[in-house]
C-alpha cells in the first residue's frame, strides 16, 4: 500500500506538533512504524520477497537508532512514544 500525502499529514499531526513538523523524533518514529506494519503485512502474503525484507530490516534499524537517541536525550518523550505506538522495546 502506497503512503499518501494525507496519511503522512495525519501521522505528523497526531504525533508531532503540527502536520508540517516532519523532523520531530516522535513523528519520524510514527512514520517508520506505519511503514513497518505495511511491509510486515506484505511479507506475510509474499514470503520470498527479498527486497521487501531488506527494506523492512533497514526501517527497523533506523527506527531503533532514533529510539535510542531519544532514550538518551529525553526519557519522558521516549516513554510516551513507546506507549502511544505500542512498540516493544
Amino acid at each position: 500500500m502506497k503512503l499518501t500525502k494525507e496519511t503522512k499529514k495525519e501521522i505528523f499531526k497526531k504525533h508531532g506538533k503540527s502536520e508540517k513538523d516532519t523532523g520531530a523524533a516522535e513523528s519520524q518514529i510514527a512514520l517508520f512504524t506505519h511503514r513497518i506494519t505495511n511491509l510486515t503485512e506484505h511479507l506475510q502474503v509474499k514470503k520470498k520477497d527479498v527486497n521487501t525484507m531488506r527494506s523492512l530490516i533497514l526501517l527497523v534499524s533506523k527506527r531503533k537508532r532514533i529510539l535510542n537517541h531519544l532514550k538518551k536525550t529525553d526519557i519522558v518523550r521516549y516513554r510516551t512514544v513507546i506507549k502511544t505506538l505500542d512498540i516493544r522495546k
